[in-house]
């Protein structure tokens, strides 16, 4: 599988980004749980993972920052921004957030107008606004925490935040992976959870990671 997907990104790398006399490439990653990777260690965090398959190839990273912590919202990441160094610019800049938003039932309008506020501070830490990506938000209508919940109410909820998501992508050019498909898949398969029933497993984040590193092309 990574056969089909890797060459592509390593073209990307060394004929668009220019940074001929980089040793490592730095990457930023913000968000919420799935950022941090509630329920999985370290390694299997999605941003960790995108740096493992990477690296298996040739391409040197220094470990990912990472600003995330489970239950924030956008107001919460803005907030935790706010009172945040940062002393240099990074390579890569990913953001996937708003599942928090969802769940507490706050208006996606305020979501919006913090998203874009979030998607804007993202450009402006990194070097190349070319190297800014998006995660949609998963689907946690899929797992078994929402069992006893209206699984179809959760799902047309998520894709509301998803679409204005996806609009202030398009509107600021900027990349836009589509996961929520794959965590949809969780309804079917068991070890796409991790052990509290809600968040992605370390499998289900290297399926993210492929999938990103198959659009990723130019």
């Amino acid at each position: 599988m990574k056969s089909k997907f890797i060459p592509i990104l390593l073209f990307f790398l060394f004929a668009s980004c220019k940074y001929n006399n980089h040793t490592n490439f730095s990457y930023l990653a913000l968000g919420d749980s799935y950022t941090i990777g509630e329920g999985v260690d370290e390694e299997n965090r999605y941003p960790n993972i995108l740096v493992q398959e990477l690296t298996k190839q040739g391409v040197n990273f220094n470990n990912p920052r990472i600003i995330a912590k489970t239950g924030w919202t956008t107001d919460e990441l803005n907030d935790s921004l706010n009172l945040s160094v940062f002393n240099t610019k990074y390579d890569y800049v990913s953001l996937l957030i708003g599942v928090n938003n969802q769940y507490r039932g706050l208006s996606s309008y305020i979501f919006e107008k913090e998203f874009t506020q979030l998607l804007s501070r993202s450009i402006n830490y990194s070097k190349n606004k070319s190297n800014v990506f998006v995660l949609s938000i998963p689907d946690w209508g899929s797992t078994p925490f929402a069992d006893k919940r209206n699984k179809i109410a959760i799902s047309d909820s998520i894709d509301v935040f998803n679409q204005l998501i996806k609009k202030v992508c398009f509107e600021n050019n900027i990349k836009f992976f589509n996961i929520t498909d794959i965590s949809r898949e969780a309804e079917f398969y068991s070890d796409l959870i991790a052990g509290d029933s809600l968040h992605p497993s370390g499998i289900m984040y290297k399926k993210w990671i492929y999938k990103i590193l198959n659009e990723w092309k130019i």
